[in-house]
């Protein structure tokens, strides 16, 4: 951020009073402008055994699979989010059943919700933002295509819940590095 959406002029970045963070302060009119994680909502998919898959036409990790999500708007709950950015990607309808998943990413600042959903029909096919959309059954999932570790940790959740016929809702920090440090 180099210029305040209130007045147009400079900022900085510095610690405002009486808060405890580096925030971007603008040299004019003081206005703070907050940075705040970005929310991630989506849905797995089911079919009877099988989870619906899109193949991303965008980057990042363009051609890889994932499950339906995108980024929460403004004015929509997750749940609704999820709805919307599964008939985006995936043009499917769906019941949703309940949260699953919740994964947080500090180092990225991000925040994953997947909701367990239901297909209505068969009817499905690739959104604007995907290649391909696909019911896989557990042995025919492409593991090592998968676009992001919480769709892969999404999935194998899913997998062995759905074997116990028991399906906790959980959520887990995914705290990895940026970068691979070099050898």
């Amino acid at each position: 951020m180099n210029f305040c959406s209130q007045c147009g002029k400079d900022i900085a970045i510095r610690v405002p009073e009486g808060d405890n963070r580096e925030r971007h302060v603008c040299l004019h009119c003081s206005t703070i402008h907050y940075q705040n994680p970005r929310i991630i909502t989506g849905t797995l998919p089911v079919l009877g055994e099988r989870v619906l898959l899109c193949k991303r036409a965008i980057e990042p990790r363009h051609g890889l699979w994932t499950l339906p999500a995108g980024f929460m708007e403004n004015g929509e709950t997750t749940e609704q989010g999820a709805v919307r950015e599964t008939w985006e990607e995936a043009r499917a309808n769906v019941d949703i059943k309940a949260l699953y998943t919740l994964f947080n990413l500090p180092q990225i600042n991000q925040v994953y919700f997947f909701y367990r959903a239901t297909l209505n029909d068969s009817n499905f096919g690739p959104g604007p933002e995907s290649l391909e959309v696909e019911l896989f059954y557990e042995h025919e999932v492409p593991w090592q295509e998968i676009a992001f570790p919480v769709i892969t940790e999404t999935l194998q959740h899913y997998f062995a819940d759905q074997k116990e016929n028991n399906f906790p809702f959980r959520t887990k920090d995914l705290i990895r590095p940026l970068s691979k440090p070099r050898p």
